[in-house]
């Protein structure tokens, strides 16, 4: 059995899909883009801000499960250009502390909208 898990203070799903959703104690957080879920709109800034966006999204997705991200076993990362690796890893450092979540990283050509990064994430309680 799954259970949808949704929060307004993550930015809305734009798609036939769901923020996060549980299934035997592992939670599945689609992949989050720098949206400001007060104003809808993108941050602005490198992708430094952005990483920061998505990563605040995706802390108020845990949150809603009742978890945080030391939860989180594993990560992909989407990066519109490997030139953003680094900035964006140095975000991230500062969110997984300790006992990291396994992770990848990847280049593509595009995201949605037009952004640097997204993030997606697996959890479990």
């Amino acid at each position: 059995m799954k259970k949808i898990i949704n929060t307004n203070k993550a930015p809305k799903a734009v798609g036939p899909y769901s923020q996060a959703v549980e299934a035997n104690g592992m939670i599945f957080i689609s992949g989050q883009i720098p949206v400001d879920p007060a104003t809808g709109k993108i941050v602005e800034g490198g992708v430094a801000e952005q990483t920061e966006q998505v990563l605040k999204n995706m802390g108020a997705i845990l949150n809603e499960a009742g978890l945080s991200f030391a939860n989180v076993v594993k990560t992909t990362c989407l990066l519109d250009n490997m030139d953003n690796f680094v900035p964006m890893n140095e975000v991230y450092g500062t969110y997984f502390t300790e006992q990291m979540p396994a992770r990848a990283a990847y280049a593509v050509v595009k995201l949605p909208l037009g952004v640097m990064v997204e993030i997606e994430a697996i959890a479990v309680r």
